[in-house]
């Protein structure tokens, strides 16, 4: 019978979908998942706590001929992580890179022309390391980022999108006037619905 997951740190719904041997899209299209779809409305951004039902997995039979190698394929693994580099507003091309996942995995590449990094990772990938040269590091907290609803989750995106600088309430006051600022938006401070939301579209989730 179907059961219910309760999100822990450092999940999402790719992760969770893998444990339990499901499609991402399998879990987050569930009917009884309805609730979780309107409240959070990105698989990627889960809160702790938020539950998750898991259906029965039924498995699927294929028939095969005995004596002979038979090759079947995995679909909906890995999982492609997506950040962009950018410097005073514009995208950082070109860009040599090296992306550390968990420590042990080393992916090589370039930043595309609009300053993209883009790599297939493990759905349950934890941390991360990004090396631009020798001296130029950004760890990454991959599946953490809580919803910008959230005032760690709206932190979080202010921090990344170069806002904030300091971690108590000056800074992030200090940082909401300076988005809302180069947004266009009334400049108070405050982190209402519209400034959450316009957080939120320019973060991309």
């Amino acid at each position: 019978m179907p059961k219910l997951h309760t999100v822990r740190q450092g999940e999402c719904l790719a992760s969770i979908a893998q444990a339990y041997g499901f499609f991402l899209d399998t879990l987050w299209q569930h009917p009884s998942n309805a609730r979780l779809r309107q409240e959070r409305r990105d698989p990627y951004v889960l809160r702790p706590g938020d539950q998750v039902t898991i259906p029965d997995l039924r498995p699927r039979q294929v028939s095969c001929r005995t004596g002979a190698t038979h090759r079947f394929k995995l679909r909906g693994v890995p999982e492609k992580l997506r950040l962009r580099l950018l410097s005073e507003g514009e995208p950082r091309r070109h860009v040599p890179y090296v992306l550390v996942v968990d420590g042990c995995r080393e992916l090589h590449g370039e930043t595309d022309a609009d300053g993209w990094v883009e790599q297939w990772i493990p759905p349950n990938a934890q941390e991360g390391e990004l090396r631009l040269g020798e001296d130029e590091v950004y760890p990454l907290r991959l599946a953490r980022l809580l919803p910008v609803e959230d005032d760690e989750g709206l932190k979080a995106r202010l921090g990344n999108l170069g806002h904030l600088h300091g971690d108590d309430a000056d800074a992030l006051h200090a940082a909401i006037a300076d988005f809302q600022r180069q947004h266009g938006l009334p400049s108070t401070g405050e982190a209402d619905d519209t400034t959450r939301a316009r957080v939120r579209e320019i973060h991309g989730s």
